[in-house]
């Protein structure tokens, strides 16, 4: 990139410091540098030595702290995309039991990197050269590499895997698991964007692939593929051996100290905790537990700069007193925090001993080939100077959009003959701007060619990101980003996942013991899967166990009628007796109830249809330069919701749009787009919320996105004096009061506008039935916008979609850093830890405690243990006014700590509270965690959740199971999977209203769903194929043998899979999905797919049972078949020595497999698939 190399080359310092890098140990100080600026110099130092050196080298960036690292980041990628982050790890919460492996990923990335290749750069912090590590050799003696064609031993590689830190799951599908299947293995490694499946042939690979985690179908073929440890910490059994017995000892050792003191409590403590973490590492090879005895494993671990070589490395270090402060402040809370613990028996003494001093991290340093950047001189204090070089560079100053001042700028520096880069973020940008710059007199011109040279008085624009721009003044070249144009730039895009709302698949998680629903038998429990042989034909059958102990077998092929029940309250719903009557009374009357509603929501559409609404102007202007203040990217989800709102207001009819979305995922913002649009117009907007304290949000955020427009915004609430009230009354008659936001109290009689044209409902679901009555009356002819947090479950949305307006918002917004999660048993040092840190970076901390009767007293404990803290405790028990009062005092940031019962879960949202400690956590559901944790995190620092529980309670296997849960969904968003079922169920529920919501309950969701999508279909006039079921039974082997699929989840899964076959296609596909995941299908499964696709067949052609007995196989029609009776001869012909129809009181034709030969016999298969072909032909559309 001669472009960004050619100034520096004519800086004569830089000349200077670079015929010195070679020979130089200790740190050449460069002062003068500023910003950008900075990364352009490490790419040029870095690039330099590479040349001089003329083999591989690799560049090490220190900087202060997280945030700084990542900006350099950002900037350097520019010039070199060989670029990695490695974070530092958070060694004070160490001792928990389960940290999400993100860190571990980005950390293993880079260890990856270092392994496989030279000349990468690596961006770290003070704190991240800190830790002690294992040597680079060691991880790399744990790599595995695999390619196609080679041996492989699989028990070698089970424990191979267990040793990296893998650990073994059903399906790969989460990074750092994998799974065996017969002859396949699917490992997901930590440095892959995509695990890998590995396929055998004897006992070498005859495949490697990569596949989807979501639907573990494969994506491509790899020739070869290394797996890295999953963890950072490698154990093999010698290791493990020596470190257990070196932690006996010392056990044993402060044990007895503890003891001499009289200190038994402590000693028994230790002594307890560590016995249960040996007991992990012998029986579990439990790695979590293992890190933190890191130093009983290995005696000479080192830290992140002994894994560069000294010869071949350039370490460039970013503010050196700022990095000495960072590190001495690490080392001091570490230091501080470990005496606590050791004190107190939580720890032994090596495990405080994770952390290198600064000051030794810093002699290390020294002994480096280092160049240190900084704005002004530094201090030496312990950094070993050898010289000192000083530059002159500045930063551009910003242009704040006008393009006037920038060709001034532009003109000026031609004029003293500099050179000149422009760098836009997208290229056709890029060149519309040389263009402009031409109109302008200017000589411009747009280049992809990055080592073409500018000459002095040349503009060139061209494609890059960076911060901001900045000039070197001595040698005239500036270099001038978009940014410093047109202001702060947005966050780039996100490649969109597609993802369109969340099927259920309702039978991975169908567990013996479950209820479930038959639509023709109605409720029973699922007994799990049994194999029965009759006539030596041998089938899987599904046992439903009914009231009165009847058992109903059915075939696998008639899954597709078999739904779990998922009803909204956790009652336990009544059994319903086989051939009894009272299930299809059940189903008659939610079928009634369906038709109604489904009759409602077609009119009530058409009549809105049929009234026209105000139609408004397209965007003007102003609303461009409004949105074009929100400081955020939008999401794809929030901008398709914006355009669709503007469309529905721009037509002639009115609008009525829902717009469901997770908490924080942006509703706000295209509601205040939209109102602004209709403010634009003279009309009045009203914002209608559940509570004050919302009110209170809503109308700050409102205030300060509108400061800059003639805009007045009122709050109704009781914040609001009578005085204060009546005034807004009056204006808002005059028409003064462009937007009005408030709770119910905006729906008294005594408000009347002058001209609405909008009503924003906010969490619609927490309004009660007059109110709405009284909402229903405002919205007669006014555009409504509806948001809601609740999800819309997608079956719903399925059937509603043509009758309400719907936009979903599924993405979670850029700049949301995942929560760090960590699980861990209840210890107050902990918790004073996390407050205490929290409250240091000037943050707040939410404590949820479910138990209101002594709530106050955790609240007092928590005060004792930071007395610096002001604590206080709300619920939901206490009189609202009391309540707002602390929340408000929450918000404004006077508490620093809030003891809440989970009434917080709903809809605060506070930016600054970004620690939460959840107390007993076993004790709550995943929805309510989910929904919980998703109040941290709302800025861009990282967020902590606490989820503590009391260890010696624990029952291992179902706490294990839910921890295991929570500690996939540490990242936003993902815990839509788990949490999402009930509270679907709550949405739907709330969307249809009470009287449904015992339908609902009736005949459980799915079957609900589909009835409510029947009845639609029906309303609005979409012919349907008239219900009847086919059955279909032969006498051939067709199951799925427990060889092939193990798990019995899985199992049940693919069956029901099979059994919703509709078309060829679909069978092709499910053939070929289970190719690629189980291996070779046998005999039997092959048969049972057939079987599906032949049902399919069936069923199109109006056939309701097809039976073999022997050698004759009866097929009976459906009585009200639409079928042309016309077509029947000339099959019957075709088939004739085989086929004939008996016309009984029910027709039906008998096929016999006899063949011409005595003895010999037709597959059954073959002649049916023949048959049913035949039988297309007379379908009368």
């Amino acid at each position: 990139m001669q472009v960004f190399m050619q100034p520096l080359e004519q800086l004569g310092e830089f000349d200077e410091i670079r015929s010195r890098l070679v020979k130089n140990r200790g740190i050449l100080q460069v002062s003068g540098c500023v910003e950008s600026q900075k990364a352009h110099m490490m790419y040029g130092l870095f690039e330099a030595l590479k040349k001089d050196r003329k083999q591989g080298c690799n560049c090490l960036i220190i900087a202060e702290n997280d945030l700084k690292a990542k900006e350099l980041y950002e900037d350097y990628r520019l010039y070199n995309r060989d670029v990695y982050f490695y974070p530092a790890r958070d060694l004070i919460f160490f001792q928990a039991d389960i940290h999400g492996n993100l860190l571990t990923r980005e950390r293993m990335q880079v260890i990856a990197a270092l392994l496989e290749k030279k000349n990468i750069t690596v961006i770290t912090t003070m704190s991240g050269c800190m830790d002690y590590l294992l040597p680079l050799d060691v991880l790399g003696q744990h790599t595995l590499s695999f390619k196609t064609g080679s041996p492989l031993d699989m028990e070698k590689l089970k424990l191979q895997l267990r040793g990296m830190g893998y650990e073994r799951d059903v399906q790969a599908e989460t990074p750092g698991q994998f799974s065996f299947r017969g002859g396949i293995i699917d490992i997901f490694p930590l440095t892959e964007e995509n695990p890998v499946r590995i396929e055998l042939w004897g006992d070498e690979i005859d495949s490697i692939r990569s596949f989807d985690g979501e639907s573990q179908r494969s994506i491509e073929n790899l020739e070869e593929i290394t797996i890295y440890p999953a963890s950072e910490m490698v154990l093999d059994k010698e290791v493990l051996e020596k470190g257990l017995k070196a932690i006996e000892k010392e056990k044993k050792a402060v044990v007895q100290k503890f003891r001499d003191a009289f200190l038994t409590e402590e000693g028994g403590r230790l002594k307890q905790y560590v016995e249960e973490t040996m007991d992990n590492l012998k029986e579990f090879q439990d790695f979590y537990a293992a890190e933190q005895f890191l130093r009983y494993f290995y005696k000479d671990a080192v830290t992140l700069p002994d894994y560069f070589d000294t010869e071949d490395t350039l370490v460039i270090l970013d503010e050196t007193n700022r990095l000495t402060e960072h590190a001495q402040a690490v080392e001091q809370e570490f230091r501080e925090s470990m005496e606590h613990r050791l004190e107190k028996g939580y720890l032994l003494p090596g495990q405080a001993d994770l952390l290198m001093g600064e000051k030794q991290v810093i002699s290390k340093l020294n002994k480096k080939h280092c160049v240190s950047l900084c704005t002004i001189e530094q201090q030496k204090g312990d950094w070993d100077i050898k010289s000192s070089f000083h530059i002159s560079a500045k930063s551009v100053s910003p242009y704040n959009n006008s393009f006037e001042l920038l060709v001034k700028d532009l003109k000026q520096y031609k004029k003293n003959g500099y050179q000149v880069l422009l760098l836009s973020g997208s290229r056709t940008r890029a060149a519309r701007l040389a263009e402009d710059l031409r109109d302008e007199g200017l000589n411009s011109f747009y280049t992809e060619d990055m080592d073409r040279v500018v000459s002095p008085g040349e503009i060139m624009t061209a494609f890059g990101r960076m911060k901001r721009g900045f000039e070197y003044p001595m040698i005239k070249f500036v270099m001038i980003t978009e940014s410093d144009i047109f202001g702060q730039e947005k966050k780039k895009k996100r490649k969109k996942k597609e993802y369109s709302g969340k099927q259920i698949q309702s039978f991975s998680e169908l567990s013996v013991g479950d209820y479930v629903v038959h639509e023709n038998h109605g409720l029973g429990i699922y007994k799990g899967i049994e194999k029965i042989t009759v006539d030596k034909v041998a089938k899987d059958y599904i046992k439903i166990e009914y009231a009165g102990n009847s058992t109903l077998y059915i075939l696998p092929n008639q899954l597709d009628l078999l739904q779990k029940y998922a009803g909204a309250d956790a009652r336990a719903p009544k059994l319903n007796k086989i051939g009894g009557q009272e299930w299809n009374k059940t189903k008659t009357k939610v079928r009634k109830a369906v038709k109604n509603i489904a009759k409602d929501l077609v009119r009530l559409y058409a009549a809105r249809r049929e009234n026209a609404g105000y139609q408004y102007e397209p965007d003007t202007v102003w609303q461009r330069e409004f949105e074009e203040m929100f400081p955020f990217e939008e999401t794809e989800d929030q901008l398709l919701a914006i355009e669709a709102a503007k469309q529905d207001m721009e037509s002639t009819k009115i609008m009525d749009r829902l717009i469901c979305g997770d908490v924080g995922y942006g509703k706000t913002e295209i509601a205040i787009r939209i109102a602004f649009k209709a403010v634009q117009e003279g009309k009045q907007v009203v914002y209608l919320v559940p509570t004050t304290i919302l009110a209170q949000q809503h109308y700050n955020t409102f205030v300060q996105r509108m400061k800059d427009f003639p805009v007045r915004v009122d709050l109704m609430c009781r914040f609001k004096t009578a005085a204060e009230q009546k005034k807004t009354i009056t204006d808002l008659q005059k028409g003064l009061v462009d937007i009005l936001i408030g709770t119910h109290r905006v729906l008294s009689d005594d408000i009347k506008f002058k001209d609405l044209g909008l009503l924003i409902i906010d969490e619609e679901q927490r309004f009660g039935v007059t109110h709405k009555e009284k909402i229903k009356k405002m919205k007669e002819n006014v555009d409504v916008l509806t948001l809601t947090a609740t999800p819309i479950p997608r079956t719903l949305h399925m059937s509603l979609i043509g009758i309400r307006d719907m936009s979903v918002l599924e993405e979670a917004p850029m700049d949301r850093m995942p929560i760090q999660t960590y699980v861990m048993e209840y210890n107050e040092e902990m918790v004073r830890e996390a407050i205490s840190r929290e409250m240091t970076r000037g943050g707040q901390v939410y404590y949820v405690y479910n138990r209101v009767n002594d709530i106050d007293e955790v609240t007092n404990r928590v005060a004792k243990l930071v007395p610096e803290a002001n604590v206080a405790f709300a619920h939901g028990q206490m009189q609202e006014r009391q309540l707002e009062k602390i929340m408000y005092a929450f918000i404004n940031g006077e508490i620093d700590v809030l003891v809440s019962t989970t009434i917080i879960e709903t809809g605060l949202d506070i930016s600054n509270a970004n620690t939460m400690i959840i107390h007993d956590a076993d004790q709550m559901g995943l929805s309510q965690l989910y929904q919980l944790r998703g109040r941290v995190g709302r800025s861009n620092r990282t967020a902590y959740a606490f989820l503590m529980y009391k260890r010696n309670k624990m029952l291992k296997e179902v706490a294990e199971k839910r921890l295991h849960a929570i500690r996939e969904f540490t990242d936003l968003g993902s815990g839509f999977k788990i949490a999402m079922r009930d509270l679907e169920i709550r949405g739907a529920g709330n969307l249809l209203g009470a009287e449904q919501h015992g339908h609902m309950q009736a005949v459980g969701y799915d079957l609900y769903c589909k009835m409510l999508d029947e009845a639609v279909k029906e309303e609005k006039g979409i012919k349907q194929q008239e219900d009847f079921e086919t059955t279909i039974d032969l006498e051939v082997n067709a199951f799925i043998p427990p060889k092939y699929i193990p798990n019995e989840f899985q199992k049940l899964d693919i069956y029901k899979r099979i059994a919703a076959i509709e078309s060829q296609e679909e069978y092709e596909d499910m053939l070929e999905e289970l190719l690629d995941r189980f291996g070779d299908p046998p005999k039997a499964v092959q048969n049972l797919l057939f079987i599906a696709n032949l049902k399919a067949m069936a069923h199109k052609a109006y056939i309701q049972e097809i039976k073999q007995t022997g050698q004759d196989v009866k097929i009976t029609m459906f009585e009200r078949a639409k079928v042309n009776p016309a077509g029947f001869p000339p099959i019957l012909e075709k088939f004739k020595n085989n086929l004939t129809m008996r016309l009984e009181e029910t027709p039906y034709f008998m096929l016999s497999l006899k063949g011409r030969r005595p003895k010999e016999s037709l597959d059954v298969l073959e002649m049916l698939e023949q048959v049913l072909k035949e039988f297309q032909g007379v379908i009368m559309e």
